[in-house]
């Protein structure tokens, strides 16, 4: 498949490259690292090689590999799930970029009695790090998409 799936407008972040691209032309890694820096001028991560990558696989939903850059064959997208995030993808990010990511691992780990309650203190711990209004708008699309997925 060429383009991008239809689900991939609304699951995956702004910068993603899900949002231009097809299964199979970017590659899936477990979560964002120093050398998978955003790309401005292309409008997404890329690896040390210039591959397109996607850091959050339970958005995307694909697990992690290689797709692009080393030709690791994809899921039929019949099989795919959404993985649950992984401990590392619930840790408070370091760039504003990777909020909105956090946020949506954060609350796809609640159980659905503790939404409430993850709500806050995912902005508390946000806005230590974050400003307010950053953190309230991120919350705002998180919210918005992942409310109407339960």
């Amino acid at each position: 498949m060429g383009g991008p799936l239809p689900r991939w407008c609304d699951d995956t972040c702004s910068v993603c490259p899900a949002q231009e691209l097809g299964p199979g032309r970017f590659d899936v890694v477990a979560r964002p690292g120093r050398e998978l820096a955003y790309r401005p001028e292309v409008g997404w991560r890329v690896g040390p090689d210039g591959t397109a990558v996607c850091v959050h696989p339970y958005r995307v939903g694909m697990p992690p590999g290689r797709y692009a850059s080393a030709g690791t064959p994809v899921p039929s997208t019949t099989t795919w799930t959404l993985p649950a995030p992984t401990a590392e993808a619930l840790e408070l990010p370091e760039h504003l970029d990777d909020l909105e990511g956090w946020l949506v691992a954060v609350l796809r780990t609640a159980a659905p009695d503790e939404i409430f309650g993850a709500v806050a203190r995912a902005e508390r711990q946000a806005g230590e790090r974050f400003a307010p209004g950053a953190v309230v708008s991120a919350l705002r699309r998180v919210l918005s998409r992942e409310l109407a997925r339960r």
